[in-house]
């Protein structure tokens, strides 16, 4: 490296992006994924040991891929290259390869290739890599935002270890914001810049899990916003707002707001309104609102406001909450829109509510009331001479599978806790238990084969 080369790159470090500039030199620097860097995990245990092997790293932009290679660059006594797949052809490979070789030969030493964005290479130049990777000429650490299992080489694959990154938590942003803000040697902290704490939560928010995006943004709006007149820059919730193109939705999770949008959802979906439930489920969603949380709620909804008027609004709550716990977001947004408008237009009933509700009561009231003894189990040791089971009929012997009998307690003999609704699938519910009962009544509780059921409880 020449004078000239030396001074650009110290240019260059100098007027790097934040992002860049505070990136960590060292593993206990790096912020969030403890599920793979963790003190007692396998890749703290070979960066820290300087034994890596080949890996891919995989995860959505912004979450430290990059980060960890460059931390691996700086704690390694192999040789460290980059190169970027977007911009790199076969003949950059061939020019890593003969200097990878080189070294191995005059210094002994291995040679550790990053490779960013590597599923941008075809699979020629993915297949030309191969059999350095396999004779150890290169230790390889690519990066993707793609699945690798569909975007890289089989074979590179096998002979790699997969590490998934997550996006980072909104505490992990949080801290890279303050790091940034105040830390005077890597961050901007000699602009002598301070930052609200309502605006410090929105961006660690509207960052979703990417932090070169909420770095980015805080960096913006540092450089860009005037001094007050204590001398210091102020980065207020507005400012926040304007530097990451978002606007600011009054919502705070731990508040009145919070329970309130929430409240107005679940109303909407009771009320029938499609287009109010699904605008309030826009303004939680877009102010970061936990997507378990919703999903939660709109399975709950599902079983007290439809019920069996449309049993199938908790099954389509019920998925959704699983699919878009497994999609995530943005796209776990159409799922939830869709069964947020199905249980919006679903028909309402609030029979299975108003059941529990006085069956729970009675119970409280009432105590522990005796099971009826020909419901009694007649199966294990002795009961049969207890007389528990005796008497029992078994209804799939009667027509309709019906039979009268006592199934409550004597003590609540006629008492009624469930009393479907005149709505939907309930009206088809009570046509169908006033039809049986009325036949039964009728045929006399006579059996399928005519004659009048065995009452002794049998083996059924």
């Amino acid at each position: 490296m020449d004078l000239f080369e030396y001074m650009r790159n110290n240019q260059m470090e100098k007027e790097a992006p934040l992002a860049a500039r505070l990136r960590p030199t060292t593993l206990d620097e790096v912020v969030g994924q403890k599920h793979i860097i963790g003190r007692d995990k396998l890749l703290y245990r070979a960066i820290k040991a300087d034994k890596i092997s080949s890996v891919i790293f995989y995860g959505p932009p912004g979450t430290g891929k990059t980060t960890l290679a460059k931390v691996i660059a700086h704690t390694t006594s192999a040789e460290f290259t980059q190169i970027n797949a977007t911009v790199a052809g076969k003949k950059d490979m061939e020019e890593v390869i003969a200097k990878a070789k080189d070294t191995m030969g005059m210094y002994g030493k291995k040679t550790i290739l990053f490779i960013d964005e590597i599923h941008r290479f075809n699979k020629g130049q993915q297949d030309y890599l191969l059999p350095f990777v396999e004779d150890g000429t290169v230790v390889l650490i690519g990066a993707t935002t793609e699945n690798p299992y569909f975007e890289v080489n089989g074979a590179l694959i096998s002979r790699s270890i997969i590490f998934e990154l997550k996006p980072l938590s909104k505490d992990d942003v949080r801290e890279l914001l303050t790091r940034a803000v105040y830390d005077k040697e890597k961050g901007m902290g000699a602009y002598d810049a301070v930052i609200d704490e309502d605006a410090l939560d929105f961006l660690a928010d509207a960052a979703g899990g990417d932090a070169r995006l909420a770095l980015n943004a805080i960096e913006l709006g540092i450089m860009t916003t005037q001094r007050g007149g204590d001398g210091k820059i102020h980065i207020d919730l507005e400012t926040a707002s304007e530097c990451i193109q978002k606007r600011v939705v009054r919502y705070d999770k731990a508040g009145d707001n919070h329970y309130d949008t929430i409240s107005a959802f679940i109303k909407s979906m009771r009320g029938s309104d499609p287009d109010a439930a699904v605008y309030y489920l826009a303004k939680m969603l877009y102010a970061g609102e936990d997507v378990t949380f919703v999903a939660r709620r709109m399975m709950i909804c599902a079983a007290e406001d439809v019920g069996n008027a449309d049993p199938n609004a908790l099954v389509v709550a019920t998925n959704a909450s699983l699919a878009a716990e497994r999609v995530g977001m943005p796209e776990a947004q159409i799922i939830l829109a869709q069964a947020a408008a199905y249980i919006a237009t679903a028909p309402k009933s609030n029979s299975a509510v108003n059941a529990i509700s006085e069956a729970m009561e009675t119970v409280k009231e009432t105590g522990n009331l005796p099971v009826p003894p020909h419901l009694q189990d007649a199966h294990y040791k002795g009961s049969a001479k207890l007389g528990h089971g005796i008497g029992y009929k078994y209804a799939h012997d009667y027509p309709n599978h019906y039979v009268k009998q006592q199934y409550l307690p004597y003590e609540l003999n006629g008492k009624e806790f469930y009393r479907p609704s005149g709505n939907g699938y309930e009206v088809k519910i009570r046509e169908h238990m006033r039809r049986i009962k009325r036949e039964a009544e009728a045929g006399g509780g006579q059996t399928e084969e005519g004659g009048q059921a065995a009452e002794d409880g049998g083996g059924k």
